[in-house]
């Protein structure tokens, strides 16, 4: 298992909404390319990012963000928000992004979501599954699809997608905690291990979600990060299960800033 710290980019920063309220957003870094640096420099592998404005437009707009965090950094990262046709999965692949991230148009347009495994593979593709109530949601989380989450997993699986994040649209960004049991349904239902998104508050819901084994491949983590109530160090140990009592301790300190990091070089 392994974790990817989150970057959220609207309006070229980084950012986190709660519940995916875009009203309801909290800027966390002027510059995505300088945060994704401070992931990596604490021991992050991999990086999970979302156009939010490509969400809601249904097309990249920030991609220039995403060349500047590969390069600035060599993690693997991971991409969605507005990945809509052919032609964006090619844009970010010739970027050079690790994983893309189809949503909304596992739902709108499956012909699509086919013709992305046959033509790039199962390596560069993820289905991004968003649910609440059990319904899985699209555009941007601000609208309902009438399609049963665990429903859309099973098709999607048959179409050849082997990786799968699932977000708990009630918890995520609200750092109320991870529901274990959740993923290890969409699991079963996906027929493969899922990438878990939503509700982690510290480390001991790393701990929860890697007690299940084979269930969860990977665990996003974006506020609590943030927030200062989980450190990427101790994210990365306990999806490793190296985790040592000592490193359980989240800091309880803010997270740097892009001002921070100026102010060090002035």
């Amino acid at each position: 298992m392994y974790l990817l710290p989150a970057i959220d980019i609207l309006g070229g920063r980084a950012v986190r909404l709660a519940k995916g309220d875009y009203d309801a957003v909290t800027v966390y870094n002027e510059d995505p390319g300088l945060q994704a640096q401070l992931f990596e420099e604490a021991g992050a592998e991999w990086l999970h990012v979302v156009d939010l404005d490509g969400a809601k437009s249904g097309r990249p707009e920030n991609l220039a963000a995403v060349e500047r965090i590969l390069r600035l950094t060599s993690l693997k990262v991971e991409v969605g928000g507005g990945v809509r046709s052919l032609e964006t999965i090619d844009r970010l692949a010739d970027a050079g992004v690790a994983r893309v991230v189809l949503g909304t148009a596992l739902v709108r347009d499956p012909d699509l979501a086919q013709a992305a495994v046959e033509r790039f593979g199962a390596s560069l593709l993820c289905a991004g599954i968003d649910a609440k109530g059990g319904e899985a949601a699209v555009a941007g989380w601000r609208e309902g699809s009438g399609v049963d989450a665990h429903d859309l997993a099973r098709a999607m699986a048959k179409r050849g997608f082997e990786h799968l994040v699932f977000t708990d649209i009630a918890r995520d960004g609200m750092q109320t905690g991870v529901d274990p049991a959740a993923y290890a349904a969409m699991a079963q239902a996906f027929g493969h291990p899922v990438i878990a998104s939503g509700g982690v508050a510290t480390v001991a819901d790393v701990e929860a979600l890697a007690a299940l084994g084979g269930a969860v491949e990977g665990v996003i983590a974006g506020r609590a990060i943030y927030e200062g109530t989980l450190t990427v160090e101790a994210g990365v140990a306990a999806c490793a299960g190296t985790l040592r009592a000592s490193d359980a301790l989240a800091r309880e300190e803010r997270p740097l800033t892009a001002a921070d990091l100026a102010a060090d070089g002035e």
